[in-house]
């Protein structure tokens, strides 16, 4: 069996939230790291840590990007050789489960405290992001969650930037009469989702029932252009690139349609709802979890549809 790295590095708190995002540097990597926040004496409550782990020891340029991630580091980062069994137990026993609303998040490690009336995913950590842990995924579970109580119905939806999977299962689950494609720009992230289907009993590919993955930039695919209009669209993405998209998301949406969006913060959030109001989407609820909003909108009833053109070819995952 081979040996991995870890690198530990001192950290802010605020550097170590930040770091529970998407984080482009790293998807230079290739495998790309898991990063893990911690802090290990509570009473020194800014005073934290980040420890990576890797499959191949660290050559000079990846230890610069990783200082760079937490620039208040003013020492050298500790590297050291560890066994490889032991740091992807360490990974999955580091991310406790996550409840929110009726959905249980949980890796391997914690299959077996699943509680009694929940509905449980196992999602380990990984090459992709969405494992539950970070409050965007968290808010739009819970807003996921709000809707169904409140009896929303949906037939058709698509979950852009899908990372894991977790949010286009859990819709799924609520919604088991819909259709559901969950897209990528990223390929891993659709390889890493087709894996947490069958983990969690999914069915994945172009039969009726089964969830749909593309391989995408926005909507810029042949089957998400021909499967929309959507009534429910997902998005926990990031702030610049759900702007970028607005137009692009609204000409998806079925008028009187909803929109879910995510991975922005609480001071971007303006700018986010103003790009989709210039569109005829309205704010019609939120959830605040920290400084990370989860945001609902709905398209006017008596807008148009206009399809995005010029779908690019990029390839659907293969079954």
């Amino acid at each position: 069996m081979s040996d991995s790295w870890k690198v530990t590095l001192p950290c802010t708190r605020a550097e170590a939230e930040a770091l529970s995002g998407d984080i482009p540097s790293l998807a230079l990597l290739e495998p790309v790291p898991v990063l893990m926040t911690s802090e290990p004496d509570p009473s020194r409550p800014e005073e934290w840590r980040l420890d990576v782990y890797l499959e191949a020891e660290p050559d000079a340029a990846t230890l610069r990007m990783l200082q760079a991630l937490v620039p208040s580091a003013e020492t050298e980062p500790v590297v050291e050789r560890i066994a490889d069994a032991d740091w992807v137990t360490i990974s999955q026993a580091g991310l406790e489960p996550i409840r929110a609303g009726r959905f249980f998040v949980h890796t391997g490690h914690n299959a077996a405290e699943i509680p009694a009336g929940v509905v449980p995913f196992e999602i380990d950590a990984g090459r992709a992001f969405g494992t539950g842990h970070h409050e965007t995924t968290t808010g739009c579970l819970e807003m996921l969650d709000r809707m169904a109580r409140a009896g929303a119905r949906f037939r058709n939806i698509a979950d852009v930037g899908t990372g894991t999977g977790l949010l286009a299962f859990a819709a799924m689950h609520l919604w088991r009469q819909a259709d559901v494609i969950a897209s990528d720009i990223d390929p891993v992230s659709i390889e890493v989702t087709a894996e947490n289907a069958a983990l969690n009993g999914i069915a994945s590919g172009p039969a009726r029932g089964a969830l749909a993955l593309a391989v995408a930039p926005g909507l810029q695919h042949r089957a998400l252009v021909r499967r929309a209009p959507y009534d429910l669209l997902i998005a926990n993405i990031l702030a610049g690139p759900l702007i970028e998209l607005s137009r692009d998301f609204a000409a998806a949406v079925a008028p009187g349609g909803q929109v879910i969006l995510a991975g922005l913060m609480q001071s971007q959030a303006d700018a986010v709802i103003a790009g989709y109001r210039r569109q005829g989407l309205h704010p019609i609820d939120r959830i605040d979890r920290g400084k990370w909003p989860t945001l609902r909108l709905r398209k006017r009833r008596s807008a148009r549809v206009i399809l995005p053109l010029a779908p690019t070819p990029t390839p659907v995952i293969p079954w």
